[in-house]
């Protein structure tokens, strides 16, 4: 890599600089900073990162290169990455490319030599802001002008989740995956269960999903505002009666939102691994892996019929619902993380054991979850 000045610009005018690598054109979005120590890989490549710039803390990245084996999604949607130094020689024996290369072929940019620190503290200090990665602020100006009127994408589930139906094939319970901007691990995880799992877009009709006779219902994980996706709401109303169904990250917002309960966007959001969340049913703290930029209220679910599972322990926000009367249940974070922490894998297996319960009451004639 050359030593191409590159700069990231944010909406109240502060710029860092650095150096140019990945894909050369400039970008904007909003700035958000990740703190796991590895799994970059699977960060550039998860859709819920879609039209954002990803700062990442730890000090060294692209440290074990580049594999096809380990994308949560083909074709990455992050807008830009900032690092405070990109390896550029790879120690890995499932190397295939450097981070630099696959950013390039991605063509996504990338400014490396930031204060990295000093942009998380800022972050952490006004809140999540808008920004930009430029080659020139020679009119700054007009670059500053151009961030603040940038508006946020409302169809930012659209743009990520499949446009048609497609089977990942297995011989256990049959289940429904809503693709709202999916990882890939979420299938992973399922097929490791033997499930059979059909991945449908995000705007599938109720009667759709209840014509394909499933065992279970899983609502993924995917960028932007939850409120954005009404189609998904209205559908969840009609099917968490009938079916199973486990929610994930926003599959767990929209969870809520269709029993009644409020969203708010946060500061800054929940971004890398080693949350700590308590499990409130068992007083257990479980290490999680987080991506999200929007919570549910406690307040709001007063008067639902959800119960919180879980809490997070660095700002008490609700990581976990529960339905008092369905086999429905979700959480923010994410079981399915790869490459982990995996003390939440369980719920997998609390999803297989509600699909167990549903087809048990079906054969004796009880329809309803």
């Amino acid at each position: 890599m050359d030593l191409k000045k590159r700069y990231l610009v944010l909406e109240d005018g502060k710029v860092y600089s650095g150096y140019a690598f990945g894909s050369d054109q400039d970008v904007f979005g909003e700035v958000v900073f990740n703190t796991a120590m590895t799994g970059y890989q699977e960060t550039i490549s998860d859709p819920s990162y879609n039209g954002q710039i990803v700062t990442f803390t730890y000090p060294l990245i692209g440290n074990y290169g580049m594999n096809r084996d380990d994308y949560e999604t083909i074709h990455p949607s992050l807008k830009g990455v900032v690092v405070r130094e990109v390896c550029e020689l790879p120690s890995n024996f499932r190397n295939e490319e450097t981070l630099d290369q696959a950013l390039k072929r991605f063509n996504v940019p990338g400014i490396y030599g930031v204060d990295t620190r000093s942009l998380t503290k800022r972050i952490r200090n006004s809140g999540v802001m808008k920004g930009a990665l430029v080659d020139s602020i020679e009119d700054i100006d007009h670059i500053v002008e151009q961030i603040n009127t940038t508006e946020y994408a409302t169809n930012e589930v659209e743009q990520v989740s499949t446009k048609s139906p497609y089977v990942s094939t297995g011989k256990g319970y049959r289940v429904v995956l809503v693709d709202f901007g999916k990882k890939q691990n979420i299938v992973r995880e399922l097929n490791r269960r033997d499930c059979d799992v059909t991945v449908v877009p995000y705007n599938i009709t109720a009667e759709e999903i209840i014509q394909m006779n499933p065992d279970g219902i899983m609502l993924s994980n995917g960028p932007g505002d939850p409120t954005d996706v009404p189609e998904a709401i209205e559908m969840l109303k009609m099917i968490q009666e009938k079916f199973p169904v486990f929610g994930i990250c926003l599959g767990h917002q929209l969870f809520a939102l269709a029993n009644g309960a409020s969203t708010f966007k946060m500061k800054f959001g929940h971004r890398g691994a080693n949350h700590p969340v308590l499990n409130i049913e068992t007083n257990k703290v479980e290490l999680t892996s987080q991506n999200h930029g929007y919570s549910v209220s406690r307040d709001s679910l007063e008067k639902t019929q959800l119960i919180e599972t879980h809490r997070a322990i660095n700002d008490n926000t609700v990581e976990g619902l529960k339905h008092k009367e369905y086999l429905a249940f979700s959480v923010q974070y994410h079981p399915e993380a790869a490459p982990g922490p995996h003390d939440p894998n369980y719920l997998f297996d609390q999803f297989i054991e509600n699909m167990k319960i549903y087809v048990e009451r079906k054969k004796g004639g009880r329809h309803h979850a």
